[in-house]
């Protein structure tokens, strides 16, 4: 199998005996984190430490969950391209956290005469967000100002989720690339089976402008 010592740093391909007796002379365990690579790919790490800390990261995200709510974005119907470049990021971020997002254009005297000014601004902003966003309610007109909610994309937040953990879990091996290089992975280890080696399993604020 390929090696990865508990530094990280790549070992080499051994035999499975001597990864066992390596991990064996520093007291910790031998994780096998990519089963499907050939050779498969093992790590020397403290398995109990690491379960430890990817259940608190788990408990963390639940956490950060539980905080998410409505947010709201306020336009006006003459926003200019830097100011709607700045509220896209918001939209974006609170999108990003989980949140729907109430996005409300304001009319103030002759511009009720032109409506179709703040259509075309939300026809744009759910254009620029593309498959990121559902439109949970349809724009519609509520006295000066005409309203519109969405909420992100359930595929949006799985594949965010996907890249934090790859970041919170740098250190983590796959398969090996052309160059015999071990690129980080999102494997995560499972409970120990009864070997010596253990598998891993398969892989309402407003903001007002």
């Amino acid at each position: 199998m390929r090696l990865v010592g508990a530094d990280g740093q790549q070992i080499g391909v051994v035999d499975t005996r001597e990864a066992l007796r390596q991990a064996q002379e520093l007291e910790l365990d031998l994780v096998e984190v990519a089963p499907q690579a050939e050779p498969p790919v093992a790590r020397i790490m403290d398995y109990g430490k690491f379960k430890y800390e990817r259940d608190v990261k788990q408990k963390e995200a639940r956490k950060k969950q539980s905080r998410t709510g409505l947010k709201e974005i306020k336009f006006r119907p003459k926003i200019d391209r830097h100011d709607y470049a700045t509220k896209k990021g918001h939209v974006e971020r609170f999108l990003a956290g989980g949140n729907k997002v109430k996005i409300t254009i304001m009319f103030r005297g002759r511009e009720m005469a032109h409506t179709e000014l703040g259509r075309r601004i939300l026809d744009r902003l759910v254009a620029d967000l593309g498959d990121t966003v559902n439109v949970e309610s349809l724009p519609k007109q509520e006295g000066r100002n005409m309203i519109m909610v969405i909420s992100p994309t359930k595929r949006f937040l799985e594949d965010l989720a996907k890249r934090r953990q790859r970041a919170a879990d740098g250190g983590c091996v796959g398969e090996p690339s052309s160059d015999g290089a071990v690129p980080a992975t999102d494997a995560i280890a499972a409970e120990p089976p009864a070997t010596d080696v253990i598998a891993a399993e398969p892989a309402s604020a407003t903001e007002e402008g």
